[in-house]
């Protein structure tokens, strides 16, 4: 049975301030570079009209995990992700390279007061048997946190603009 994964970001900017950066390929370098994590990168980023496709790639290193992760899958997990979005929907999904886990969920941007608000809606699912929700709950819980500090960046990145 898969994990929820719920998080909620405010931004002091309009939705259209948040979707302007969403389709700016040099927000995307900046935060991959900023919050990516060791090793992470952009792999593709396009746009067309409305529409925006980013896929990149991050890792958290093993001594970052904790014993339930590298009981199972050891060494550094490297996680490709894309995610796509139209207007102000969009979709994620993401996987660890050689574990049978992914996390996949959706993005609805939407006024709040003099601002945004992003709500993230998704589950995390790992085919382990006995494992699976232990490990869930340790990649819930690094998701939720990486979450966190893109959103941090999102607000200091149209802050500075």
């Amino acid at each position: 049975m898969a994990t929820p994964l719920a998080f909620t970001a405010s931004y002091s900017h309009s939705v259209d301030a948040v979707r302007a950066a969403y389709s700016d390929e040099q927000y995307w370098k900046a935060r991959i570079a900023e919050v990516g994590g060791p090793g992470a990168r952009l792999d593709a980023f396009a746009v067309d009209g409305d529409n925006v496709r980013i896929q990149l790639v991050q890792s958290i290193p093993a001594d970052q995990l904790p014993p339930a992760i590298t009981a199972v899958r050891p060494g550094d997990l490297v996680i490709p992700r894309t995610e796509n979005y139209t207007g102000t929907e969009g979709t994620f999904e993401a996987h660890v390279d050689g574990a049978p886990a992914i996390v996949r969920g959706t993005v609805t941007l939407s006024p709040q007061d003099s601002g945004a608000v992003a709500t993230v809606n998704g589950s995390i699912e790992v085919k382990i048997p006995l494992f699976g929700g232990k490990i869930e709950a340790a990649i819930s819980e690094h998701l939720l946190e990486l979450l966190a500090n893109e959103a941090t960046f999102t607000e200091q990145w149209l802050t500075t603009k």
